[in-house]
């Protein structure tokens, strides 16, 4: 992976390019790529690379150009199939000078265009720049796994791979978009394209757009779907269970290419335990694995860890988080993540990608996608059952039922089962709506925009997040089965802006870690998308057709475990931590009145409630991280002249 930025001047090709504001968006992007750095300049036209060098070490240097150098990019990410496309292009005419992915998407894209984007397995996100043409086409991968950002300021486009990267070009400012704001504090992140900045942009996953003198085309190349409800194809188990197989297997094997070693994350759970399987059964490879621990056993999987790692005899190393670390940290994640966050979840992956850098490797393969495209969240279990329960709400089996799905809350714990009917039993009778799964959700995060300022909700009293979501919507998405809907919104949301970014690409890349994730190959979301949702989760025995695939692989202790989620602890007020004091400065009554988004009141009740008790309520626990990580990225980039957002 690496960090790529640049600019473009639309109207102007005489203007030459300022290396020295080239140069500054670059070293912003350093920890995405430490090992060299370069950049071109042309007619009104700059493009900049840091690099993390993972293949051909010695040749790769970015911006790379064709033959005639008519045509030039930086390219952040890994084309899995790029030995392949090689090949295809050599017995085409193609000249290769390195034998780097980067070249190889270059020389794809001279021969095909636009449409080279269906030729490729992999995550990326890259820039050509067509000198003939004078065009400029960036694209980013299917479902977001690698970042692209960019802004349109007096006729000059900007990108780069993080944000923090374009307010290195002047007049670039770092404003909050109240709209975002609203997002965030109800979906936990922002709605594609948009970013937590006004007029700063992502491309969106599976888009890319062409820039020129006439005007910029975007496009979709791809896009997540279903079959229409009642239309899944109807094949045998065995079927399923193999091809599932045989795809995991060689999503796994083409994501372990690179000349530098590659080891793997492992949490103890059945996911990335399955991947380290497959690595060390099937191809063969004796695999370094790393692991998050924490002191509170509530969130630690220590005892699955060390199952996988006594049957496979592997060598793993291992961090514990505790308090003090979240509190240290904090603050540097929310500089890598540039957005805020509703949970401390983020933090620990930091810590872990640090100990992964630490240990010299660069790339580590990882377990997400399983849950979203194999129904393994409990959000899937939880909207089957409140469907049925909408049909026959006088049962007083579904109670029982969602303790199961949720034994780590404390409401699973109680004898009272009061509270979980009147959380879980709201909007029944709303189970034709498309966000059904999801509303619990959303509204219980909602929740939290009480801590709104007076003048924040009265510039937002028109503005609704679900209405601007639902115009975002596939033309067939009601037309879907709800569990696919409900993915289709756990992926869209949740996975490509939340997870993807602030809990993989953006911790791991702080610290010059590349992630790699074998269940978000496109073959198999596109398969597992196919597949009846009876098939995937039997009843409530979630991902129970992984499981069926990885039973060959896994020590049965694993397989049968209960689904935990990845959590981790939230700041705890009542400790006597010395590093809590710049948090207890950021969220005074002075601090928060002068940002304007939060009542000082408010602030002040959580506070002092929070300081008098060790254990959080999830709703508590939301809304400190949200006020703490919005003041926090308040203070980082806007600059002080101009802190205040205007209505």
């Amino acid at each position: 992976m690496c960090g790529i930025c640049g600019y473009y001047n639309l109207n102007d090709n005489t203007k030459g390019v300022n290396k020295r504001i080239l140069n500054g968006m670059v070293s912003l992007l350093h920890h995405r790529g430490p090992d060299e750095s370069g950049i071109y300049q042309g007619e009104g036209i700059g493009l900049g690379c840091a690099r993390l060098s993972i293949i051909d070490l010695k040749k790769g240097r970015q911006p790379i150009s064709n033959e005639d150098e008519t045509l030039w990019i930086v390219y952040n990410g890994e084309v899995y199939n790029y030995l392949e496309l090689r090949r295809e292009l050599k017995t085409k005419g193609h000249k290769f000078k390195t034998s780097t992915d980067t070249e190889v998407l270059l020389h794809l894209y001279e021969e095909r265009g636009s449409e080279c984007l269906a030729k490729l397995n992999g995550q990326f996100a890259f820039v050509i720049w067509d000198k003939a043409k004078r065009e400029l086409f960036m694209a980013r991968d299917r479902l977001g796994i690698v970042p692209l950002f960019y802004t349109i300021q007096k006729d000059v486009v900007i990108f780069a791979s993080e944000m923090k990267a374009l307010f290195a070009y002047p007049g670039v400012k770092a404003i909050v978009d109240i709209e975002a704001i609203d997002q965030i504090f109800t979906f936990w992140t922002t709605i594609s394209p948009k970013t937590i900045f006004k007029d700063i942009l992502e491309v969106s996953p599976g888009h890319y757009l062409c820039f020129k003198p006439e005007g910029v085309r975007k496009a979709r190349y791809w896009e997540l779907s279903f079959p229409l409800a009642g239309r899944y194809e109807k094949k045998s188990e065995r079927y399923y269970t193999e091809n599932l197989t045989d795809l995991l297997v060689d999503a796994t094997r083409i994501r372990l290419r690179a000349d530098v070693p590659v080891g793997s994350y492992l949490s103890g759970g059945v996911d990335s335990s399955t991947i380290t399987s497959i690595i060390h059964e099937e191809i063969g490879k004796r695999l370094k694995t790393f692991s998050i621990r924490f002191s509170e056993p509530q969130y630690d999987e220590t005892s699955y860890q060390d199952i996988l790692i006594t049957h496979l005899g592997i060598d793993n190393s291992n961090i514990t988080c505790d308090n003090k670390t979240i509190i240290d940290k904090y603050s540097q994640v929310i500089w890598h993540t540039e957005a805020p966050i509703l949970r401390t979840a983020p933090i620990p992956l930091y810590l872990l990608s640090r100990l992964v850098r630490g240990e010299r490797f660069k790339v580590v393969l990882a377990g997400d996608g399983a849950d979203e495209f194999l129904l393994g969240y409990d959000i899937f279990k939880e909207v089957k059952i409140r469907k049925s329960w909408a049909k026959n709400p006088a049962s007083k089996r579904w109670p029982s039922l969602l303790k199961r799905v949720y034994p780590y809350l404390p409401f699973a714990r109680a004898g009272d089962d009061s509270y979980l009917k009147r959380f879980f039993a709201k909007a029944l009778e709303e189970s034709g709506s498309p966000f059904y799964s999801h509303l619990l959700r959303w509204q219980a995060t909602s929740r939290i925009k009480r801590c709104f300022s007076a003048g924040l909700k009265s510039a937002l009293k028109d503005y609704d997040s679900m209405d601007e979501l639902n115009e975002t919507l596939p033309t067939d998405f009601k037309r879907w089965d709800y569990l696919a809907r409900a993915q289709y919104l756990e992926s869209f949301l949740f996975l490509s802006n939340f997870l993807l970014s602030s809990q993989s690409d953006r911790v791991a890349m702080a610290n010059s870690v590349e992630v790699r994730f074998p269940y978000l190959d496109h073959r198999i979301v596109e398969f597992l998308n196919r597949i009846p949702p009876n098939v995937k989760m039997k009843g409530l025995n979630e991902k129970y057709l992984l499981k069926k695939s990885a039973a060959k692989y896994l020590p049965r202790r694993i397989l049968k475990r209960w689904k935990q989620p990845y959590r981790a602890p939230n700041i705890d007020l009542s400790s006597k931590e010395k590093g809590l004091d710049y948090i207890f400065e950021l969220l005074s009554p002075r601090k928060v009145k002068e940002s304007g988004y939060f009542e000082p009141n408010y602030v002040a009740m959580l506070m002092n409630k929070l300081k008098s008790r060790k254990t959080t309520s999830e709703i508590d626990g939301m809304a400190l991280n949200g006020i703490l990580s919005l003041q926090l990225l308040h203070r980082i980039f806007t600059p002080l002249e101009k802190r205040k957002w205007t209505i």
